[in-house]
């Protein structure tokens, strides 16, 4: 994913926490050890299902490592604790699920404008408010882009496999530091709680946030829009504001072209490279004339009803999404070219599909299901044939 050559990172070859081998673990359980493995320290949660076992793992195995657990109050004072926590110089993390999220929307805003590195796993289940509190859902990705007021980005992976929930969740924590940014885990209920086999290997590759000492925290002349990132305790004159700020971090709130010039770079820093960011896994695409777009735990379904299809001669393929944000708008128009339809099934009335259809030359089709019930391969298969 991270691959551009105009950015200031380094990259180190860690030892893995775990010795290497073959585990087996629940989705929640891989993505604490992810974290983990990629060098975070320090976690501030709230229980809500489903997302607590990451939280209860994280509890014991940080106490191991020397690294800090904290349970707050509510999902508001997590989220605030884990960004002070990295301006503190830890990596660090929370997890929650749906209304959590929500309650962590203005933090979440406030990192994205400072430009906090930081990981949010946000375990989804049915909603929306309580809604099914033990039941899957992806009804939160367009939360996840838009949930904070005003213009920013971020990042969202969306795995499918409890090996993705660990190999994602060390991804995360790279793709926050490179660029400086809030990224999500957005993962489902039925991944959280999953169990299957994990591999771990003997060593992880983990990016460390570029310092350079005196430099500007807030500006860069770089084409890369990334600052280098210090940390309070290291000497420089720190302020980190949620208002408007220019290069040292000093509010400018009533000059325009400081505002336009810092929302210009905090947007473009992903936007520039939202090829080298966004991922996708293509499957049959070379004949097919309907092409399914799925993510997340869908895609396993939909990966079995386009075997199913192509054995009864349906020329049938899958562009599995594995990031949601930046969208992968270059990836939708190549399929949809030589594609007759498209179809995007989703736990949720739609939130993707907008996105395809956005960039798709083709015929989109949704197909939605919001009953806290995970989408069965036959359905797919059942919608397959019909527009067949």
């Amino acid at each position: 994913m991270v691959a551009a050559s105009d950015r200031a990172y380094s990259y180190r070859e860690v030892k893995s926490l775990l010795p290497p081998g073959a585990y087996y673990l629940s989705g929640n359980e891989a993505a604490a050890e992810g974290a983990l493995a990629a060098g975070c320290r320090y976690f501030a949660g709230y229980p809500i299902t489903p997302s607590s076992e990451i939280m209860e793992h994280l509890s014991h195995r940080l106490r191991e490592l020397g690294g800090v657990f904290m349970q707050m109050e509510d999902e508001i004072a997590s989220i605030c604790s884990v960004i002070g926590a990295v301006w503190a110089g830890a990596k660090a993390m929370t997890a929650t699920s749906g209304p959590g999220f929500t309650l962590m929307q203005e933090g979440i805003g406030y990192a994205a404008f400072t430009e906090t590195p930081l990981v949010v796993a946000d375990i989804q289940r049915a909603g929306p408010a309580t809604g099914q509190a033990t039941r899957p859902g992806s009804g939160d990705h367009m939360q996840a882009k838009w949930g904070s007021h005003g213009d920013y980005q971020v990042i969202s992976l969306s795995p499918w496999s409890v090996q993705e929930m660990y190999d994602m969740t060390v991804e995360a924590f790279n793709l926050a530091e490179v660029y400086r940014v809030p990224v999500f885990l957005m993962g489902e209920e039925v991944i959280g709680h999953l169990r299957e086999r994990v591999d771990v290997g003997g060593t992880v590759k983990v990016a460390d946030r570029p310092k350079r000492k005196g430099a500007p925290p807030f500006g860069t002349d770089e084409p890369s829009g990334v600052p280098p990132m210090p940390c309070f305790g290291e000497g420089e004159r720190l302020l980190v504001t949620g208002s408007t700020h220019d290069a040292l971090g000093i509010r400018k709130t009533d000059d325009p072209l400081v505002h336009a010039a810092l929302l210009d770079r905090i947007n473009n820093k992903i936007l520039d490279h939202r090829e080298d960011i966004a991922e996708t896994e293509e499957t049959f695409l070379e004949d097919a004339q309907v092409v399914i777009v799925s993510y997340g735990f869908t895609a396993r379904s939909a990966l079995y009803a386009v075997h199913r299809a192509r054995k009864e001669g349906i020329r049938a393929g899958l562009l599995r999404l594995k990031t949601i944000w930046p969208f992968a708008e270059k990836a939708v128009r190549r399929v949809s070219e030589s594609a007759q339809k498209i179809v995007v099934p989703e736990m949720n009335k739609g939130q993707v599909r907008g996105e395809v259809t956005r960039h798709a030359f083709c015929d989109v089709i949704a197909y939605n299901q919001t009953d806290g019930e995970i989408i069965h391969p036959h359905k797919i298969i059942q919608e397959l044939r019909s527009i067949s």
